[in-house]
């Protein structure tokens, strides 16, 4: 049972004893003793396999843009003229937790809320996602230019449960809310991926670069 002192100082997880037979329905709060495990503690837990656990009663939230960010190597046009050059770009985008933790793909954390997800919603959850192509660019005279692409993004919020073969910070369960923001496929919620050529002016520091001999009157790229 969680005590009066554990609900007032709310920094762990609640533990619920394995003899309660209705224990699975109860809700935890993201509070415990000072005894019991930190959130890192029972996630690092769940990673390694110490703990057998689960990535109960997922929702998806409703997807949205992402931020947009450079994905190719910037152009500069030292030139007079327009400049035209097809350039390449690739990005991956990964997912976080509610502290910020990177959750990796291919690990044991990202394939637990797959199949939660899966199971609950019959399509796969992705903790990574891939992308590259390329895209000509025309860039003005004394200007930068560069490509920028935004993902759609997704949460997942859920709770994790954690059971111990024998008890651990005195409880055989630990449960332990989470929101997890990842990649979301391509018109998810009819949201799609963007990718945009953007430019600007160069600096002071930048146009005088162009007074190089190996740059008068050229382009050229700069990696990102």
């Amino acid at each position: 049972m969680v005590t009066n002192r554990a609900l007032r100082h709310g920094a762990r997880a609640v533990a619920l004893t394995a003899t309660a037979v209705g224990m699975v329905a109860a809700m935890a709060l993201p509070a415990a003793a000072d005894s019991g495990p930190t959130r890192k503690e029972l996630i690092a837990d769940c990673a390694s396999g110490l703990g057998k656990c689960s990535f109960n009663d997922p929702v998806l939230g409703k997807a949205y843009l992402g931020d947009f960010r450079q994905v190719s190597d910037s152009l500069y046009n030292c030139s007079t003229s327009p400049a035209t050059q097809s350039m390449t770009w690739s990005d991956t985008v990964g997912s976080t937790d509610s502290v910020g933790v990177s959750i990796t793909t291919g690990g044991k954390i990202a394939d637990i809320i797959d199949l939660s997800v899966t199971a609950n919603y019959s399509h796969t959850w992705s903790s990574s996602h891939s992308e590259s192509s390329s895209l000509n660019m025309t860039v003005q005279p004394g200007e930068v230019g560069w490509i920028s692409r935004a993902q759609v993004m997704q949460t997942v919020s859920g709770t994790w449960q954690t059971h111990y073969d024998s008890p651990k910070w005195s409880h055989y369960y630990w449960y332990v809310p989470d929101t997890v923001t990842g990649p979301a496929p391509n018109a998810t919620d009819g949201v799609s991926n963007a990718v945009v050529v953007k430019s600007r002016k160069m600096t002071p520091q930048e146009q005088a670069s162009c007074s190089a001999k190996s740059h008068q009157g050229k382009t050229f790229s700069l990696s990102r």
